[in-house]
């Protein structure tokens, strides 16, 4: 099996495997315990946090565990919402923000809530100048994603960061890293995030785990939940500590590896651009700036034909989003590409075992059997 769709999910590493199994059978201890066994699993409960803060750059006191992204994110945008109340109730996101995101702006509009979603240029790009023109006094909130999960397009959240508080030095700024974390090189204590939303599975960790960084400037935020008080009574309930470790090891395993992964990524995925922009009758969506993302269209040939055709020779591509089945891309509608080309479009989506030999194979199915088929 030839796998091209990492930004989907990503196989994990021996590391986390390994950090998973040691989990559940020598450290199964609830952290809260107070003998030794369970003291010694909140012992490694706190390495692991360490572990993941060095990974975002952050300070380790303000990684909070949630089980994904997704959480993370509604946890970003309800508790900002519950922070301020009644006060203000204008919010800023992007027309191309995962549905995380989405479907959170979408509850908070039936709540009263007004939210301005900004449009990406041609490239799947949301400009500085578009956010300047969108904020206003009375914004509270303003999310955006780091790096466009189907075309790729990386936004300029430092900047964006400090403009929202130039502007609006009351306003929280969010971004979804789920993309960009391990992927572009950022560090939370300087991004000028307030906070930042990071998943396990995206990096070659386990499903079931990610991550809330909450800036120690954010004086108080929400809890997500109540109860024991474990996460620093922001999110109560034991830790899912087998996830967590293996989350924080494959949080080592790639920051060991990273400026040489996301080198090698970028040229290979330069590289598979170059060649399949000779070939008549495809096209490149989208700017794909990230190491790892690209978006193309064989208009002709419906998107699942592609796919189909991709599995029958051993190759595992995406028809976008992997969490928004049978709709046509909103990124793509935002980026006003016409019908034929969203109609068949897929996402290519490398990591860091990825090899030539794969992308070569990939270039020949779409040359020999996908593209004879244009009508």
């Amino acid at each position: 099996m030839i796998y091209l769709d990492n930004s989907a999910t990503t196989k994990p590493c021996k590391e986390a495997v390994e950090a998973m199994t040691l989990a559940m059978t020598d450290s199964w201890g609830n952290p809260s315990a107070l003998y030794g066994f369970g003291i010694d699993t909140s012992h490694k409960l706190r390495d692991a946090r360490h572990k993941v803060a060095a990974a975002l750059g952050a300070e380790p006191d303000r990684v909070f565990f949630t089980s994904g992204g997704t959480e993370a994110d509604n946890w970003a945008i309800f508790g900002t919402a519950r922070r301020y109340g009644k006060k203000n109730r204008h919010i800023i996101t992007s027309a191309i923000e995962h549905h995380a995101i989405l479907n959170c702006m979408k509850e908070l509009e039936t709540q009263g809530y007004e939210v301005t979603y900004l449009q990406p240029d041609e490239s799947g790009t949301v400009t500085l100048s578009a956010l300047r023109e969108a904020l206003r006094p009375d914004t509270i909130l303003v999310s955006i994603m780091m790096v466009n999960n189907e075309v790729g397009s990386v936004m300029p959240i430092a900047q964006m960061a400090k403009l929202t508080k130039r502007v609006c030095p009351n306003a929280i700024f969010h971004t979804d890293a789920v993309q960009g974390f391990l992927k572009i090189p950022f560090a939370a204590k300087n991004l000028g995030a307030d906070l930042i939303s990071v998943s396990s599975h995206k990096i070659h960790g386990p499903k079931g785990c990610g991550a809330l960084y909450i800036s120690p400037k954010l004086k108080s935020f929400p809890p997500l939940l109540v109860g024991g008080g474990q996460e620093s009574n922001y999110r109560s309930g034991t830790e899912a500590t087998p996830a967590i470790f293996s989350f924080a090891a494959a949080c080592a395993a790639m920051s060991a590896t990273f400026q040489e992964d996301i080198s090698r990524e970028k040229q290979y995925l330069n590289v598979l651009v170059q060649e399949l922009s000779t070939l008549k009758g495809l096209t490149v969506n989208g700017c794909h700036d990230a190491p790892h993302i690209l978006s193309l269209s064989i208009p002709g040939v419906p998107t699942q034909n592609t796919i189909n055709i991709l599995q029958d020779h051993g190759i595992c591509v995406s028809a976008g989003s992997a969490c928004a089945k049978g709709h046509r891309s909103h990124v793509l509608e935002a980026m006003r590409l016409s019908p034929a080309v969203m109609d068949s479009s897929f996402r290519v989506s490398i990591c860091r075992d990825t090899t030539p030999e794969e992308l070569n194979k990939l270039i020949n199915v779409i040359q020999q059997e996908i593209l004879p088929r244009v009508r």
